[in-house]
């Protein structure tokens, strides 16, 4: 593909995660953003351009997929549906057979066979089948936490540990992402609630480390996660609502890689309400023990919902490219900004 001959995308799932990568795609040279699927039936026929809030662009949303997977006018769809692999399997079959190349947003499927061996392995054969490819990718997991952590370890003689830390904030978002969180609960509720699964915190821990672990040979065997709530000592504001003192902010969720018994990787994630207030700032934190030993640190942290739309059409180039199967993104090339039709030409 060249900017004179631009790859076809359909997105399908259009939340606000999904109508962000529309508009990115729609945005850029190279790229040609020829259908949009969803399931809500008011979008049915509606002009894409409407939905994202851009000018109409002659592109119309359906809820019927069959519509528009065609082979011969779609080279890869973009999906951004559900953070779970059993969740989106039935719609990645979909794509796939259709012969056509798929990026999907879900936590679990940057590395589908740290809990889902089966599926994984199922994807792989179906993309190699019908001679397409397939990655997961996002901010954390896909790049803060596992990919950077990787890239930062590229001039490393030896790494004995790492120890990788991501402080955000949940204000600006909404009911769902707040009520997986627990905030609001009292710390009673948060405890009944990751019990029932309910109060889940960070998707992705297992898929980090072990793209980490792979990336690196680490050997880590076993993985272990902690959730704790984080209460609130003072009022903190978000978007619709205010957490009061007693209430539960946020989640701090840690998970442990091993080897042998030994910990070779911590990672750290407390999302929380309005960490400023409590005098937190928001940031990403990364230390390698080795030779050299590295630390790397930003601040504030880097856009969840932004990173993860850019990281995703930026790797669109690069699973066109790649060869038929199941993908992750340390085995394809790091993806980069896409600024203009040399991007592309460079392919």
């Amino acid at each position: 593909m060249t900017a004179t001959n631009p790859i076809r995308v359909v997105q399908w799932g259009l939340g606000a995660m999904g109508q962000g990568m529309a508009k990115l795609i729609a945005s850029k040279d190279g790229l040609d953003l020829v259908g949009a699927i969803d399931v809500n039936p008011a979008l049915d026929g509606k002009d894409v351009g409407e939905v994202i809030g851009i000018d109409p662009l002659g592109v119309h949303v359906t809820t019927d997929p069959s519509t528009v997977l065609d082979s011969d006018k779609v080279d890869v769809v973009t999906i951004a549906t559900t953070s779970w692999v059993r969740n989106q399997i039935a719609d990645l079959r979909t794509i796939i057979t259709a012969g056509i190349n798929v990026v999907s947003i879900a936590e679990e499927m940057s590395c589908p066979e740290a809990q889902n061996p089966e599926i994984a392995k199922e994807l792989d054969e179906l993309a190699k089948t019908h001679g397409v490819s397939i990655v997961g990718v996002g901010v954390n997991p896909g790049f803060v936490l596992d990919h950077l952590v990787v890239a930062l370890c590229s001039g490393s003689q030896e790494v004995t540990h790492i120890e990788a830390r991501r402080v955000n904030d949940l204000a600006p978002y909404g009911e769902t992402v707040l009520r997986t969180q627990g905030v609001g609960t009292t710390p009673e509720e948060f405890k009944a609630g990751v019990a029932d699964g309910s109060i889940v915190g960070h998707v992705g821990f297992p898929e980090s480390i072990r793209l980490i672990s792979d990336a690196l040979g680490l050997g880590v065997d076993s993985v272990e996660q902690n959730i704790e709530p984080i209460i609130a000592n003072v009022a903190r504001p978000a978007r619709d609502r205010t957490v009061e003192p007693g209430q539960v902010a946020g989640c701090n969720h840690t998970a442990v890689g091993r080897r042998g018994g030994e910990e070779v990787i911590r990672l750290i994630h407390p999302q929380q309400v309005a960490p400023e207030a409590e005098g937190q700032e928001t940031g990403d934190f990364i230390t390698i023990t080795g030779v050299p030993d590295i630390s790397m640190s930003t601040g504030p942290e880097i856009s969840g919902g932004k990173a993860t739309a850019g990281i995703c059409v930026n790797t669109i180039p690069r699973i066109v490219a790649a060869t038929p199967g199941l993908k992750r993104i340390i085995d394809l090339p790091s993806p980069c900004a896409l600024m203009g039709p040399s991007a592309y030409e460079r392919r």
